[in-house]
């Protein structure tokens, strides 16, 4: 026993059985229901009917839930203490509630309406949600490479759609933000058949260029940002193999060492053995 290891302080255990109490499953199940309800309440408080109903109780509703996550985000500070502040996902949730605490008045009022932000919430709650939107954060360096890139094609295609198309179709090509606006809603394939077909009763070659836009926009750079998340969210999978690969391959290694070292032994005893039947 090492007698220098001081036994946890009560403080010490105390905050450490509120800590696995807040963070417990059937606590943040709790916690997603309130979620979910809060939205619920939030969404009909919209509705001028059910407010001269209702609008009483759904008010004192609202404030009691935004007490009870006080409660939850002051439970987990005393239980976790500055490691609190470690994850992303405490200071998340953090933001979110004390954004509702902010008074909701003259310039501020604008907060009140941020309440349904709280929503938000089930994304650090609910362990596949925060998944996938870590992987987007991991993907968006990635991300940040391939929209600038389909920023350069926007550019150059806007440039000679206004030059080509800009004096026939002012509506659409008239300057170069205009093509820039045109040419996002043909990426998106909204109406775009229209469009073209319009220009094409002037520029019969203008096909070339709407085909040439499209297969480059929206079926190759768009496809490069689905192939990035879905990569990004791939990646702890292959770590997590690649880690159960390495921790197989220590086993395999240990288990060896154990059996040389016990055929190493076997003659050892059985010269004792012999040794002592000698005797």
């Amino acid at each position: 026993m090492n007698r220098g290891a001081r036994p946890p302080s009560r403080i010490t255990a105390a905050r450490a059985a509120v800590a696995n109490w807040v963070d417990s499953p059937p606590v943040q199940r709790v916690i997603i229901a309130l979620v979910i309800v809060n939205a619920i309440t939030l969404g009909l408080e919209t509705v001028p009917a059910v407010m001269a109903r209702m609008g009483t109780a759904l008010q004192l509703f609202d404030r009691l839930v935004l007490a009870l996550f006080v409660c939850e985000l002051l439970l987990k500070l005393v239980g976790h203490g500055l490691r609190f502040f470690r994850s992303g996902w405490n200071i998340f949730d953090l933001t979110v509630v004390g954004m509702a605490l902010i008074p909701a008045s003259g310039p501020l009022a604008v907060f009140r309406a941020l309440r349904v932000l709280r929503i938000l919430r089930l994304v650090s709650a609910i362990p596949k949600m925060r998944f996938m939107v870590e992987a987007l954060a991991r993907s968006l360096p990635g991300l940040g490479s391939i929209g600038l890139l389909l920023l350069i094609f926007f550019y150059a295609f806007a440039v000679v759609a206004t030059k080509l198309f800009g004096g026939d179709f002012p509506q659409w090509f008239g300057t170069l933000w205009l093509s820039m606006f045109s040419l996002f809603q043909i990426m998106t394939l909204e109406g775009w058949a229209d469009v073209a077909r319009e220009v094409m009763s002037i520029h019969a070659a203008a096909w070339l260029f709407f085909l040439s836009f499209i297969l480059l926009a929206t079926f190759t750079v768009l496809n490069l940002f689905i192939g990035l998340i879905v990569k990004a969210m791939d990646e702890p999978t292959v770590s997590a193999d690649d880690d159960q690969r390495a921790a197989t391959a220590r086993d395999i290694a240990l288990l060896r060492e154990e059996i040389a070292a016990l055929r190493a032994a076997l003659p050892a005893a059985a010269r004792n053995r012999a040794a002592h039947g000698g005797q």
